[in-house]
């Protein structure tokens, strides 16, 4: 049988070639439209989604899984076993030709009484560059550059990142998915990778269980350890790094973020709907199977694909421009949203104020409800 590191690094890289085929038959070397881009993106997702739930059912039948593309089971957190995956790191990229920065993530957490608890195996797959990374047998290399290269989200890179830049003297090198930019600082292509746009456990987990046992300096850009398994997945900053450049990094960012107050998991999944109003993009929304949506007393979404969707190609979401004054509120497994939204209509712009209420009583939003104030 093999051994969870082994099964980790199987299944990765088995999930990374189902990849590879099937972009190959529906990408090739021409662009795809924006909408082909996110079907092929959502293929592949669900196609590796579904080859890594059946073989670890039938490897390992006794485990918990949580994955990013299956809907959360709160018993994972009795099960001191659970495995955290994204079958699909960099959606965005894979659909795009001739990026290799997306990857598949396998890793295990456990829970044991005498060690704790943490990621025991991890592999990420990189199927474009036919590499895959594994606990315990990758180890970092130990490339040393004047300048570090900071690695940072292409598309939600941190505020200060510039800034902390110049702090270490370093420059910064954007690119995609998670998984691709920590494996760019194991290889040593890179020297730091830094986040805080917000993430989940399935982005980082992999990564961090391969960066760790490589020997790098892994934490939240605070410095606090990296917790898995937890009752809400959200896990929004991330560093990994040179052992030799934790410390100064760290007193960059504090330096440069103060005390400035993170998102509860409930806020960022409420904004992560808000931003996707705007963007059109709602990869990243967890929305319930059965979530609904009221609009003014009146339902406007039966379902968490439904909405998903009229987020995305909804004709009513299409002139939407901006969010501005955006403010939450929380109580208990609710959040209310409050901000103004602008829309294009021809040459003109109307706002409208609304107040949207999201309830949220695990990892996923149950139900939305808007009131919409008439455009000023």
């Amino acid at each position: 049988m093999l051994t969870d590191t082994e099964l980790a690094a199987d299944l990765a890289a088995r999930a990374g070639t189902l990849l590879l085929e099937l972009r190959s038959r529906e990408l090739g070397e021409t662009p795809l439209d924006p909408a082909a881009a996110k079907a092929l993106s959502r293929h592949g997702d669900h196609a590796a989604n579904t080859l890594l739930l059946a073989e670890l059912a039938a490897a390992r039948p006794g485990d918990a899984v949580l994955s990013e593309e299956s809907a959360d089971d709160a018993a994972r957190l009795d099960n001191p076993r659970v495995w955290i995956i994204d079958p699909l790191d960099g959606s965005r990229e894979y659909g795009l030709p001739g990026r290799a920065d997306w990857a598949v993530h396998v890793a295990l957490w456990e829970r044991d009484g005498e060690r704790g608890s943490g990621i025991t195996a991890a592999a990420v797959a990189q199927p474009a560059r036919d590499e895959v990374y594994v606990s315990g047998v990758t180890r970092a290399a130990t490339t040393y550059r004047d300048r570090p290269r900071i690695v940072v989200s292409d598309s939600r890179p941190p505020d200060f990142a510039a800034e902390l830049a110049r702090k270490v003297d370093g420059e910064i090198v954007p690119m995609g998915s998670a998984g691709a930019k920590a494996m760019a600082v194991v290889r040593g292509d890179a020297d730091a990778y830094v986040h805080a746009g917000g993430q989940w456990e399935w982005d980082s987990a992999a990564p961090v269980g391969v960066a760790l046992a490589a020997g790098l300096h892994c934490s939240r850009i605070d410095g606090t350890p990296l917790r898995y398994n937890e009752a809400h997945p959200y896990l929004p900053d991330l560093l990994i790094c040179r052992p030799d450049l934790a410390q100064p990094l760290l007193d960059g960012i504090a330096e440069l973020t103060g005390t400035a107050p993170q998102d509860s998991p409930r806020v960022a999944m409420a904004r992560e709907y808000v931003r996707a109003l705007v963007t059109h993009d709602a990869s990243k929304v967890r929305l319930a199977r059965h979530c609904r949506r009221f609009e003014n007393g009146q339902a406007t979404g039966e379902s968490g694909d439904e909405i998903r969707g009229m987020l995305e190609t909804g004709a009513q979401y299409r002139p939407i421009t901006g969010v501005r004054d955006l403010e939450f509120h929380e109580w208990g497994t609710d959040v209310v949203a409050r901000f103004l939204l602008d829309m294009t209509a021809g040459h003109d712009t109307l706002t409208v104020a609304i107040t949207e209420h999201f309830a949220i009583g695990g990892a996923e939003i149950d139900a939305v409800t808007a009131v919409i104030e008439p455009p000023r």
